[in-house]
């Protein structure tokens, strides 16, 4: 069955008459994994998203699930910790949206980091992380940092330090949260705005939320609100009577994307730039991206994009770290820009603003989270949740077991953990065969997809053996079908950034076939006119703005 205006109607229906013990407001990262969580625990789970899941933060980060070994010296030994400790059950639960990825960290006479405090820097990021001995950090020579990375920068080169993070793709990572949270019972809605609260007796008993494909409204009642909304959580908590003096302070982080034909990149790089900045620049599908800016944001939250400045200050970090690339602004193919909403700290600049969480509770009982990382999103949910678990037991009177989520896989990750992974990849790949699919295209789709590959493929059957005039390859037709069907997709710009990120990756592909999605998409979607006009306008936009700078 398709994800056609029934089912959303059908979903809808379930918001309205059940009554929830909590009701999620924010279908990014964090919001995902505290309706896992919950819904993982036996509570009834309502989540709200007001654009596509994971269209604000949750989908323009660096894509690393990475311990944030920077924040060591700023002290943050507890954050550094509690992340780098995460970073492995990410990539256990979801070994498909999630690989290690070795790092290289040049050491250059006059640089941040210095070879000693580096190594000690190192090993105490290894203890505190509880890195496996297989990835562990060692100090290289001169000679064997060029041998990683023959573009470094070799004046001044005093040798690097070489360790592991994880990388990951943060869209399909917070999708396929998700979907293992309805798998578990929760009842999620994208393009589905909180646009006010319910009280009684001075207390949040739910939400009146807008349907912004309909412009329906609609009240949804449950014992506990969560307000998860990221960049939106000062806007959410306006709506409330209750607040304190706590507030976000917003950074805009830049990424670019360059075809490894122009940036030869082979190993990923995470180095300082002369004015103390650290910038990733990682290989990914033939492309190097790079990044990040780290500059106040108070403009439009929902569509932040790259400018002038943001894209001369990467280009000139390339240039100081690999001399011998001479890239320049014409090479740059795609682009894109996220918000990171940061709690305010006074005086102090954009990157050294903590990027640890808060919780806050009103006297309305509203309960807000904010700040984090990425790469904490578990533990995060675990910790709202058992707020949320001590406070029903105060209220309603209501149980709930401790969580589980530590050692539980997302959706997809059913593949016998990151030692099965590899296996479950080869032997799909060969049973792609028999659903008329090449080996190269099995294992594409089941590196993507994971456990959930056999949609896919019979679903790419399917359209094989089917009489059809359109010229869609098999393999693409799956993901629009499985995406719909399966994802919530709703318009053009959530399949080609959310559910796929070739819209970043590979902007070529994009052009080519973006006519046929849209067209394939109206047909299963049944838009009117009005929206199918409105959906192409802002995908021609997004890639527009993907390579153009914006004042």
């Amino acid at each position: 069955m398709t994800f056609s205006s029934t089912l959303r109607e059908e979903v809808k229906t379930r918001l309205q008459h059940t009554n929830f013990d909590l009701i999620v407001i924010g279908g990014g990262i964090t919001g995902a994994g505290i309706a896992l969580d919950a819904s993982k625990r036996g509570m009834k789970v309502a989540l709200v998203e007001m654009q596509d899941f994971a269209s604000g933060t949750s989908s323009r980060s660096t894509k690393l699930v990475h311990g944030g070994l920077r924040y060591l010296k700023q002290f943050e030994v507890k954050m550094v910790a509690e992340v780098g400790k995460e970073r492995e059950i990410v990539y256990e639960n979801g070994p498909h949206v999630t690989t290690p990825e070795w790092m290289l960290l040049p050491l250059h006479q006059g640089g941040t980091f210095g070879k000693f405090s580096t190594s000690i820097g190192l090993k105490i990021y290894d203890y505190l992380a509880g890195v496996k001995k297989s990835e562990r950090r060692s100090m290289l020579s001169v000679s064997d940092t060029l041998s990683k990375e023959p573009l470094v920068k070799k004046d001044g080169l005093k040798g690097g330090g070489y360790y592991v993070e994880y990388r990951t793709d943060d869209a399909r990572l917070t999708i396929e949260v998700m979907k293992e949270a309805v798998a578990h019972g929760a009842t999620v809605m994208n393009y589905m705005k909180s646009a006010r609260f319910l009280y009684g007796d001075k207390k949040v008993i739910g939400i009146e939320a807008e349907d912004l494909i309909t412009k329906e409204l609609l009240e949804i009642k449950g014992s506990k609100v969560v307000n998860a909304a990221g960049p939106w959580v000062d806007e959410v908590r306006g709506k409330d009577y209750s607040r304190n003096n706590k507030k976000l302070r917003l950074t805009k982080g830049v990424h670019i994307v360059i075809d490894q034909s122009k940036f030869p990149l082979r190993q990923a790089v995470y180095f300082d730039t002369p004015d103390g900045r650290m910038v990733f620049a990682i290989p990914r599908d033939g492309k190097a991206y790079v990044g990040t800016t780290d500059t106040f944001y108070d403009k439009e939250k929902a569509k932040p994009y790259m400018t002038d400045e943001d894209r001369e200050y990467i280009l000139n970090s390339i240039h100081y770290m690999f001399p011998e690339v001479k890239v320049t602004k014409e090479d740059v193919e795609s682009s894109w820009a996220g918000i990171r909403p940061l709690i305010y700290e006074e005086g102090k600049d954009p990157s050294e603003i903590s990027r640890r969480d808060e919780i806050w509770e009103g006297e309305s009982g509203l309960i807000t989270i904010a700040g984090g990382k990425l790469t904490g999103y578990r533990k995060m949910g675990e910790t709202v949740v058992d707020l949320v678990v001590k406070r029903l037991e105060e209220t309603a009177k209501k149980k709930f077991p401790k969580s589980t989520t530590k050692n539980m896989p997302i959706s997809g990750g059913h593949v016998g953990g990151s030692k099965g992974f590899p296996r479950f990849v080869e032997q799909k790949a060969k049973e792609a065969v028999q659903h008329g699919l090449t080996i190269e295209q099995g294992s594409t789709l089941a590196r993507m997809y994971g456990s959930n590959v056999d949609q896919l493929f019979k679903l790419a059957q399917a359209y094989s053996v089917t009489d059809h005039t359109s010229r869609i390859p098999a393999t693409l037709y799956a993901q629009v079908i499985y995406s719909i069907q399966e994802e919530m997709t709703a318009t053009p710009v959530d399949f080609f950034i959310r559910r796929t990120g070739a819209l970043f990756f590979d902007i070529a592909w994009v052009r080519k076939w973006k006519d046929e999605v849209v067209e394939l998409m109206n047909h299963l979607l049944k838009w009117t006119p009005e929206q199918k006009a409105k959906y192409v306008e802002e995908l021609e936009k997004e890639i527009e703005f993907a390579v153009v700078p914006q004042a």
